[in-house]
């Protein structure tokens, strides 16, 4: 049943991140916890090997079409995929210490993350819905023809690659605030510099998870043929959908989701 039922909900999952651009991760890992039963450690590792194909076909149509930053994305890597690694190194300890229970604590880290890239998203699109002309202070832009700049965009993938090694959640979301923020990144380069770099860094810590023994194909294999055309569609339709409506209701959802599996 679950076999059926998993690339179902998968496939939908799909057509919302095609839509409105809002991590998968965020939405499949819970889905498992809560609709299938599926312990945290298991959910999450499955998860970021189930979101590495997806990332890996679209930064490839990216590479083709030219629409990504290559030197944004070479730098990001430098530091998120060895955070991503310390990430899962984090887990490997917890679990070899018998008085830790690594479901337990990945449970509320997966919460506590989800919380916090729902809220930063959800206060970010209704200030540009009621104060359209509120303008916030402007961070500094890094320059990577510099030592200085190079080393800010090491430090910051460093952290987030962290917390994706961690809780699988925002490969995408965090690090696409990080590109418009500290990049100021054109929208034609935006998504392929965020899925390119996504790429690699979920090709590593996939990678790490599956040192972890805690990837499940019977998960992974449904994931995928649900997911993928999913997306595929969900790109499709996205012009004639109002998305900040839909956009408010899986923020909406997610925040729920978030406050359970923190409490």
């Amino acid at each position: 049943m679950n076999f059926l039922l998993l690339p179902l909900f998968s496939f939908l999952v799909g057509i919302v991140v095609g839509l409105t651009g809002i991590g998968g991760a965020s939405l499949i890992t819970p889905m498992l916890i809560f609709i299938f039963q599926v312990p945290p450690a298991i959910a999450v590792s499955s998860d970021v090997v189930a979101a590495t194909l997806m990332k890996v076909v679209g930064s490839i149509k990216h590479w083709q079409q030219q629409t990504l930053d290559v030197q944004v994305v070479k730098w990001l890597a430098l530091g998120s995929v060895p955070g991503s690694l310390f990430g899962v190194g984090i887990l490997h300890l917890i679990r070899q210490n018998s008085e830790h229970n690594l479901n337990e604590i990945m449970l509320h880290l997966l919460g506590i993350t989800i919380l916090l890239v729902t809220v930063l998203a959800l206060v970010q699109m209704l200030l540009l819905i009621f104060f359209p002309k509120f303008q916030l202070p402007e961070l500094p832009k890094f320059d990577l023809e510099t030592q200085l700049g190079c080393l800010q965009t090491i430090s910051v993938g460093a952290f987030l690659g962290c917390i994706v090694g961690l809780t699988s959640v925002s490969s995408g979301s965090m690090f696409a605030l990080v590109l418009i923020a500290f990049f100021r990144l054109d929208a034609r380069k935006l998504v392929g510099t965020d899925i390119s770099q996504a790429a690699i860094l979920l090709l590593f810590t996939a990678i790490g998870h599956l040192t972890l023994g805690t990837v499940d194909w019977s998960l992974v294999l449904p994931i995928w043929f649900g997911s993928v055309p999913g997306v595929i569609l969900g790109t499709k339709i996205c012009q004639i959908v109002p998305l900040k409506p839909l956009r408010f209701i899986i923020y909406s959802i997610l925040m729920m989701v978030s406050l359970k599996l923190v409490y």
